[in-house]
């Protein structure tokens, strides 16, 4: 099976670029909206894609949705900006600069934390100097003391790796595998998964791969596959996942392409 989806996404994948799909007029831009809406609908945000859609061309606000929903989608909104300007740089996966990733997505919503450890703020995209889980009764995540030394070795190994993954297949396996082990470590006090799923991309886009989304209908299975990997100690089942979500992503894409040229165009009186 896990050859096959391969097999599936590199055809798909020739579809895609033959098509020029991703070549037209904004196709781009809200492509990156979608990413935006499904990532933070994953931590709890209600903001439909067309709601974000408004909200970032329109500035219109969702009626009777919280603020901090909205606050969350444009934060993230500029920490994709951010990681878009950078690439074009190739700018390298170290410790800082994944701090600035994370403190542009928790510039609003993150706040001054003072504990046992010392003081942070979250909003800088200090790390955490605390203990952190999984929810209620969840799994506790490394102490907060690993943290520094654990990233720093995460961003080590991406560089070596990322200058000779070659193959479409290795270069999207080394973006899950940052975002994986990125989530796993859990260096903030919140805005992981945002960070995780941005650097996922970021690798991609450093790639010139089309950017994987992880839909928000699908977030159950999301967490399942990763607390599998994490607990199981392999990354299977969290490539097998993550596969699945390349292959929905470039499907879809290419069902919308189709169903907008097979409606032609007529004269409107």
């Amino acid at each position: 099976m896990e050859q096959h989806i391969w097999q599936e996404i590199e055809t798909l994948y020739r579809q895609f670029v033959k098509f020029g799909i991703g070549e037209a007029v904004d196709y781009e831009k809200y492509y990156l909206y979608s990413l935006i809406a499904h990532s933070t609908a994953i931590e709890g945000s209600t903001l439909t894609e067309i709601e974000t859609q408004l909200l970032f061309d329109e500035g219109v606000v969702a009626g009777g949705k919280p603020l901090v929903f909205h606050l969350m989608n444009e934060d993230l909104k500029n920490a994709y900006e951010l990681a878009k300007e950078e690439v074009k740089c190739k700018t390298a996966i170290t410790s800082s600069f994944l701090q600035r990733l994370n403190a542009a997505l928790m510039r609003t919503t993150g706040s001054v934390h003072n504990v046992i450890g010392g003081s942070f703020d979250s909003s800088k995209g200090e790390y955490r100097l605390c203990g952190v889980t999984a929810g209620i009764g969840g799994r506790s995540y490394m102490s907060y003391q690993k943290v520094p030394g654990k990233v720093t070795e995460l961003c080590n190994l991406l560089q070596e790796r990322i200058k000779v993954a070659s193959d479409i297949r290795e270069q999207y396996e080394l973006s899950f595998n940052a975002h994986l082990n990125l989530v796993t470590i859990h260096p903030w006090v919140d805005g992981n998964g945002r960070t995780a799923r941005l650097l996922m991309n970021y690798i991609q886009f450093f790639y010139n791969l089309f950017p994987t989304k992880i839909f928000k209908e699908n977030r159950e299975e999301y967490i399942l596959a990763l607390r599998q990997s994490q607990e199981e100690e392999v990354n299977q089942p969290f490539l097998d996942f993550m596969a699945g979500q390349l292959k929905k992503s470039l499907s879809l894409e290419i069902e919308r392409f189709n169903a907008s040229r097979k409606k032609g165009f007529s004269f409107m009186f």
